[in-house]
């Protein structure tokens, strides 16, 4: 990791933490849409809502309920230019991105975001809206491994890795990954211990019955199934 450049973010989030320094807040800018994963945006969220100062701001080209295709829904209350310079960039994924890939209006805002943010992230399939906004040609990035010859068509150097950084492009792959991403960032930022706490605070200690969570792990016949359930 580049340790010059986490000891700059360190300082701009302040040294005990993420307070308020300068009056400036730390906020950050989750992208919400219709066929969205809801994972993907609210394992984040419960990770980065408890940075000290931290505000989360939810949204959309279209304010209002964007719901998942389970039916839960969640409210993006704010448009797009009400988080013009944020500090964190979130995008997650979904079935949506298609559609969101196609919205010039969202793909213009992460390219006018990502020039002054600290870190523009993506989760799952969120990755392929960074990459349609022309951010990850030749850098390192992940997806949902199902997706992983679809990101490469962008230019991307697709990793297998859960979480992967390049420069102040973060990338998790799927889903439940976007918890680790989320406790990368605030480690990047704010060190060791803040992470940490973070991580006790929510008592994130999986222990799944099956080792099972990745393609290179499940059976053959499971991932034969998954990816046959994605045409």
């Amino acid at each position: 990791m580049p340790e010059r450049f986490d000891s700059a973010l360190r300082e701009r989030a302040s040294d005990p933490g993420f307070r308020e320094r300068d009056g400036e807040e730390m906020q950050i800018a989750i992208l919400l849409f219709d066929d969205i994963t809801i994972l993907d945006a609210v394992g984040p969220y419960e990770v980065l809502s408890r940075i000290p100062g931290a505000t989360v701001t939810w949204v959309a080209s279209a304010p209002g309920l964007k719901k998942a295709r389970g039916g839960l829904s969640l409210m993006a209350d704010h448009r797009l230019d009400d988080a013009a310079r944020p500090q964190i960039i979130l995008v997650p994924g979904g079935s949506g991105v298609d559609e969101v890939m196609k919205d010039p209006s969202v793909i213009q805002w992460i390219r006018t975001a990502h020039e002054t943010s600290l870190f523009t992230t993506a989760v799952c399939t969120g990755t392929l809206v960074l990459g349609a906004a022309g951010l990850l040609k030749g850098l390192k990035a992940t997806t949902h491994w199902n997706y992983r010859e679809r990101l490469a068509g962008f230019g991307a150097e697709v990793r297998s890795e859960r979480v992967v950084r390049d420069g102040k492009i973060v990338t998790a792959a799927g889903v439940s990954a976007g918890i680790d991403m989320a406790l990368r960032l605030v480690q990047w930022m704010a060190g060791d211990n803040a992470a940490q706490a973070i991580q006790l605070g929510i008592e994130y200690d999986p222990d799944p019955p099956f080792d099972a969570g990745s393609p290179e792990k499940a059976p053959p016949d499971i991932v034969e199934i998954l990816r046959n359930a994605r045409r």
